[in-house]
């Protein structure tokens, strides 16, 4: 397909226009115009694009590009070298950051959420980004960090709440450690995201409502395959989806 076609699709699929984001979303990069083989990946680093560009990829899409609002706009030093990268090889950067989060079926949120065996019920926040749901079966906080290690692949960092059972959860996808009091307001017995700060603590120390940090790559690794698998079964398009560990 050609590259704007895809552009024009993601954006009416994704809503683009409708957030009010601290990137631009859409095309950030441009490359040929002709797009048969599309690269995922959670951020737009220099590993990932080298083992895009080695695997002969027309384009790359991840849910972290370039251009953050308030950054220096100097392109120098890794920032130079990521994109001459790019251009040199005439290879296409297309980032979806708020709109990938709260897509309804191919969203980090709803992903995570299907991961995780949790239905939303419930959306609400800016952009309706928080997600509660409920387990089928209550458990214990230690069986449920369990599984959710056990699903993300990484070691989930758990702030204890009051010790009930844990049947209805809130989650929000990547850093937002800052929903967590909205997450409280839901009657929810967990809040799980993909980062903690200081104050999470005392929240769910007073609050009773458990706090799980499991990582913000780990929670937002799943939306951007999904749409990479999409557009390959829509279009006929090859995808391969490149998965940079990432600790945080």
């Amino acid at each position: 397909m050609q590259l704007y076609e895809l552009r024009d699709y993601n954006a009416s699929l994704l809503q683009t226009n409708l957030f009010k984001d601290y990137c631009p979303n859409g095309l950030q990069v441009e490359g040929r115009a002709e797009v048969k083989r599309i690269a995922t990946a959670v951020t737009a680093s220099q590993a990932v694009i080298d083992a895009a560009v080695a695997w002969g990829a027309d384009a790359l899409l991840v849910h972290h590009g370039f251009f953050w609002r308030n950054e220096d706009a100097a392109i120098v030093g890794i920032k130079k070298r990521r994109l001459a990268k790019l251009l040199q090889h005439d290879m296409s950067l297309l980032v979806y950051h708020l709109p990938l989060d709260a897509h309804e079926t191919l969203g980090n949120n709803a992903q995570l959420g299907l991961m995780l065996g949790l239905q939303t019920t419930v959306r609400c926040g800016e952009q309706n980004l928080l997600c509660s749901g409920s387990l089928s079966v209550a458990q214990s906080l230690g069986q449920f960090a369990l599984f959710i290690e056990s699903k993300l692949q990484r070691a989930a960092q758990v702030i204890a709440g009051d010790g009930r059972p844990i049947k209805r959860v809130a989650w929000c996808s990547g850093g937002a450690q800052g929903y967590f009091e909205l997450a409280i307001a839901q009657g929810v017995d967990a809040y799980i995201t993909g980062e903690i700060s200081e104050q999470n603590f005392h929240l769910a120390q007073e609050s009773g409502v458990a706090f799980v940090a499991a990582g913000h790559h780990a929670t937002e690794q799943f939306g951007i395959q999904a749409l990479g698998l999409h557009l390959s079964e829509k279009f006929g398009l090859h995808h391969r989806f490149f998965n940079q560990e990432n600790p945080v």
